[in-house]
This record gives C-alpha cells, sequence and structure tokens, in this order.
C-alpha cells in the first residue's frame, strides 16, 4: 500500500485531468441573476476599454505618453478580464463546471500575467505623470516613444514573467483528487489546498514573488506622487496648481482602487480569512476594476471627453 502510495505522488500530475469549479453560488435562482448582471459588466468592460484603445489611436490630439499609456492599461484591463470572465459565465448557466487541468493551467498563467503587468504598468504611468509635472520642459526626452515603449515592454516581460515562475511551481505539484476547487477561477489557494505534494516551497516563492511586486510598484506610485505634490505646492498660480491636480485625478483613483483591494486581499490578518470574502473581493478585482478603469479616465479627463465628443459629432450624430 505505501509503494502505491508513492508511485501515486511521484507521477508528474497525471492522477487528476480536470478540475470542478465550484463557482460563486449554487442557488439557481441567484445564479441566473449573477449571469445577467455580470454579462452587462463585461459587456461594459470590453467596450470601455476596446473604446478607449480605438479612441487614441484615432485622435492625433491623443498621441502623447500618457495615452499611449492607458491604452496599454486598457488592453490589460480587456485581457485579465477575458481571462475570468467568460469560463465564470459559461459555469453560473452550465451544469457541467469542469475545467481541464491545462485549460485551468492557462487561466492560472494568462490572469497571473495580466493582473502583474497591472501592476508595473499602473507605476509606469505614475512615473510618466511625476516626469510631466516636475519637469515638463525635459518631459519630451524623459518619456520619448522609446522610452515609453521600453517602460511598457518592461512591464509585460516582468508580468508575464512572475506568472510562468507561479505557474510552473504550482503545476509541477501532483494533484491526487480531490477536484473541487471552492472558487470562480483557478486561483493559487484553493489550488495549493488540492495538491498532494508540500506546498511550503511554494507559498514562499509565490509570496515572496507577489510581496515584491506589489510593494514595489506602490512604492513607485508613492515616491511619483510624493514628488508631484511637492512640485504642485511649489507652483505660484492657482490655476496652474488646479490643472496639474486635474491630470493626476484620473490615474490616482485608478491606482487608489486597484492597489487598495489588491493589499486588502493579500494583508489582512489570517484570523479575518474566509473563502466566501475571498470569493467578493476577487470579483471585485477580476470584474469589477476593468469596468471602472475607463469610465474613471472618461468621466475624469477632459481631454478624453474632448475626442470622444469630437467623435461622437464626426461619425455618429
Amino acid at each position: 500500500m505505501m509503494t502505491l502510495m508513492k508511485e501515486v505522488r511521484g507521477r508528474n500530475q497525471t492522477e487528476v485531468t480536470e478540475f470542478l469549479l465550484l463557482g460563486l453560488s449554487d442557488n439557481p435562482d441567484l445564479q441566473g441573476v449573477l449571469f445577467a448582471l455580470f454579462l452587462l459588466i463585461y459587456m461594459a468592460t470590453m467596450v470601455g476599454n476596446l473604446g478607449m484603445i480605438v479612441l487614441i489611436k484615432i485622435d492625433l490630439c491623443l498621441h502623447i505618453p500618457m495615452y499611449f499609456f492607458l491604452s496599454s492599461l486598457s488592453f490589460v484591463d480587456a485581457s485579465y478580464s477575458s481571462s475570468v470572465t467568460p469560463k465564470m459565465l459559461v459555469n453560473l448557466m452550465a451544469e457541467n463546471k469542469a475545467i481541464s487541468f491545462h485549460g485551468c493551467a492557462a487561466q492560472f498563467y494568462f490572469f497571473g500575467s495580466f493582473l502583474g503587468t497591472e501592476c508595473f504598468l499602473l507605476a509606469m504611468m505614475a512615473y510618466d505623470r511625476y516626469a510631466a509635472i516636475w519637469n515638463p520642459l525635459l518631459y519630451p526626452v524623459l518619456m520619448s516613444g522609446r522610452i515609453c515603449c521600453l517602460l511598457i515592454a518592461t512591464s509585460f516581460l516582468a508580468g508575464f514573467g512572475n506568472a510562468a515562475i507561479y505557474t510552473g511551481m504550482t503545476f509541477r505539484l501532483s494533484f491526487c483528487g480531490p477536484n473541487r476547487i471552492n472558487h470562480f477561477y483557478c486561483d493559487t489557494p484553493p489550488l495549493l489546498k488540492l495538491s498532494c505534494s508540500n506546498t511550503r516551497v511554494n507559498g514562499i516563492v509565490i509570496m515572496a514573488f507577489s510581496s515584491f511586486n506589489v510593494i514595489s510598484s506602490v512604492m513607485i506610485v508613492l515616491i511619483s506622487y510624493l514628488c508631484i505634490f511637492i512640485a504642485i505646492l511649489k507652483m505660484p498660480s492657482l490655476e496652474g496648481r488646479h490643472k496639474a491636480f486635474s491630470t493626476c485625478a484620473s490615474h490616482f483613483m485608478a491606482v487608489t482602487i486597484f492597489f487598495g483591494t489588491i493589499l486588502f486581499m493579500y494583508l489582512r490578518p489570517t484570523s479575518s480569512y474566509s473563502v466566501e470574502q475571498d470569493k467578493v473581493v476577487s470579483v471585485f478585482y477580476t470584474v469589477i476594476i476593468p469596468m471602472l478603469n475607463p469610465l474613471i479616465y472618461s468621466l475624469k479627463n477632459k481631454d478624453v471627453k474632448k475626442a470622444l465628443k469630437k467623435i461622437l459629432r464626426k461619425y455618429v450624430l
């Protein structure tokens, strides 16, 4: 018997071929309501983010670094929402809530990649606002097209590289059963609970990388905004201060919502952790935040509103 158990544990991920995602609720009436709600949110997310990309692409007035970063942010939001939401919508209406082993790994990888990329991208956008306000004369040099591309490429490389490490470490583990994931997508904690391997090293490595990603990004944002605040206070003109604040308002709001949610998720005391609370918070940053970002930038940014009105007058009215 002991020999058989050792052989089973020694096999490479062949015991479990699929996982069952238990989802948000098993109440049939509530599932229908959730399906309609999340379908509307997902449609709004796609229209808002893809619309923002198209708007920035076709309006020449928005061809500046700030909106180059914003179009990348919209792409990332649409992508990481799409890595989770469609499967969640299908499972809300389907009897069979299974996801294949490789499908789970793919979802895990792409969600982690785009989420990590957004962390770094928001930090780069904070640096962009710092460069624009701290030294506007040198801004075209500090944020040239080449440097913007390099910063965005670095964000994607860091996000996808870190996710490759998480995914490789998680799915090299043995999963001997059970295969029921008490979540609506393949996330790290429920997957580690299902593994029949020793997950201590995984927990340490993933926590170390996640902490570095979030803390380094938050520190860049905080330092950038501290410098921005100091620069604004030194401005002699009240109108200049107001204009500087307004250019940062959208990004600061998006940063606060995103990192506030992430920090709440990972810095809660262990004693206050619950699976249901984890699901609610996860819904917020997987489904709600990608929809909020284009709304924040379109409602709080004068340039975006002006460009949107111009496009509507030209092509719709």
